[in-house]
């Protein structure tokens, strides 16, 4: 399977061989938030810091605005990117409503009742045959 078989489900970002080549600077960044260090440097001046790593200026953007869904697709790997967000005090809960554009709680009561509804959440091509289009 590649990225693109997925491409028709909503949400789903395969990380694959070739997400991980395209977000392997970017993952490494997160990796390097686990020492107090350098969490220390990234707050002082986040730009600063991530000039340090040859990702691209689209990766540092996305890291800056805090755009984990743009992290994602720009091989950014989930179970790095919570590095970026318990730098910033948030817990994974919260970075995941935030990446659903849900409050904390919503998603939580979500996840609770067995997450999201398969109904317009299966595929985009569904979603033009149900406007008519």
């Amino acid at each position: 399977m590649h990225s693109a078989d997925f491409a028709d489900i909503p949400g789903t970002v395969l990380f694959d061989a070739q997400q991980s080549r395209k977000g392997y600077w970017l993952n490494q960044f997160c990796m390097s938030l686990m020492k107090a260090a350098n969490r220390e440097r990234f707050k002082a001046d986040e730009a600063a810091y991530l000039a340090e790593w040859p990702m691209s200026d689209e990766q540092r953007q996305a890291v800056l605005e805090r755009d984990m869904n743009r992290c994602l697709a720009l091989g950014g790997n989930v179970y790095f990117l919570v590095k970026i967000a318990a730098t910033d005090g948030i817990s994974v809960q919260q970075m995941v409503g935030r990446m659903t554009g849900m409050s904390e709680a919503d998603y939580r009561d979500m996840m609770l009742r067995g997450g999201r509804p398969i109904e317009g959440n299966r595929y985009r091509h569904e979603w033009s045959q149900r406007s008519g289009a």
